[in-house]
């Protein structure tokens, strides 16, 4: 289905009219096989994530893709998250680390973007959040408090090791002498993952998804997700939940119990996570994203991580400010002082259906 025309002037450089559509499952395997040929697309943009945010969250997606001439130009995926708390926001991505538009040229980003603005017109949206790993032209007001932190990687694991500095060398290997060991999987490490996380979460005064978001992850997904567990002996004490796509390693979740800090089970974890991704060959290991200049920024530099911007773009069909929907704000901090209070058969009862409104 055609939902948009792009102006003339959009069409600059173009051999043939672009036009935008609303993609249907049967453009899946298109869609995959153009992301993995431009260097912006990423595990997040996989078309998958439409049918996982439906399927699990009950948020429903809307994949757009510009072409010219027959051939994809450009992808959006975008999901709508309706929230009695949050409001109504059209983002691309929600509840992952960044999405945006994947492109071969600027008309083909103007054409997704301003779809995306007429799409969140017709849902009535509060507003349209575009979370971008690079800048793009556009008049939407942009928020860059967030920074996405990689690593670069080697095919020998020992190359990589050599690079590290000789104190976190020896933070490695004070911390695999605590017994620690750490094994990867996939669905038949969920429960153990997911135990894992719900206590991590509820700590850190956040609502956590239920069990079967993750499960619906790992079936649509089997090929490009994996999740480690870090245990001492038979008690599991940090895991984490990676993807993979073009190349890239996706750092999406990791937590850990009370027994990891005083373990330093991240330092085996990470290190064995970063070993297995140099064996897959993979080139980067993103390791999410953070707000600039705090604690989880410092503890990725240690690996040799690097920083690079995020740009967050909104847009506001009624007009009025950015939206201010992160733990920093105020507004939230008495919420998340109470949830840490609650106890965890509690969080699991109520969590899931705050989570799945929090994009």
């Amino acid at each position: 289905m055609t939902v948009a025309v792009v102006p003339q002037a959009a069409l600059a450089g173009a051999s043939a009219p672009l036009s935008v559509e609303t993609a249907s499952a049967a453009h899946a395997t298109e869609w995959n096989a153009f992301l993995s040929q431009q260097p912006q697309g990423s595990f997040y943009h996989l078309f998958e994530w439409s049918g996982i945010n439906r399927q699990a969250l009950r948020n429903p997606g809307f994949n757009l893709i510009a072409r010219s001439g027959g051939e994809i130009r450009g992808v959006l995926p975008l999901t709508f998250v309706a929230s009695p708390l949050f409001g109504r926001v059209l983002c691309s991505m929600p509840f992952v680390n960044y999405g945006g538009p994947v492109t071969v040229d600027a008309s083909a980003t103007d054409a997704l973007v301003q779809a995306a603005r007429e799409k969140a017109n017709e849902l009535k949206a509060d507003y349209l959040e575009l979370r971008c790993a690079s800048a793009i032209q556009t008049d939407m007001a942009v928020s860059t408090r967030k920074i996405s932190m990689h690593i670069e990687l080697a095919p020998d694991p020992d190359t990589l090791w050599n690079k590290f500095a000789s104190k976190h060398r020896t933070n490695i290997r004070r911390a695999q002498k605590n017994n620690l060991e750490v094994r990867s999987g996939g669905v038949e490490l969920l429960d153990v993952f997911y135990s894992v996380m719900e206590q991590s979460w509820r700590s850190l005064g956040t609502p956590f998804y239920a069990r079967s978001y993750f499960e619906t992850i790992l079936k649509a997904l089997p090929g490009y997700t994996s999740i480690f567990v870090c245990s001492q002996g038979t008690t599991p004490v940090a895991v984490a939940f990676n993807g993979y796509f073009n190349g890239m390693v996706e750092g999406l979740w990791a937590g850990g119990t009370e027994l990891s800090r005083p373990l330093q089970a991240n330092y085996v974890l990470y290190w064995e996570m970063m070993r297995d991704a140099c064996v897959r060959g993979c080139a980067r290991y993103h390791l999410g994203r953070s707000t600039a200049d705090s604690g989880a920024e410092d503890f990725k530099k240690k690996w040799n991580a690097t920083s690079s911007q995020l740009y967050w773009y909104f847009h506001r069909p009624r007009g009025g400010e950015m939206p201010q929907l992160n733990v920093d704000n105020p507004k939230y901090k008495l919420a998340i002082q109470m949830w840490q209070k609650l106890p965890l058969w509690a969080t699991r009862l109520i969590g899931p259906p705050l989570a799945r409104s929090i994009p």
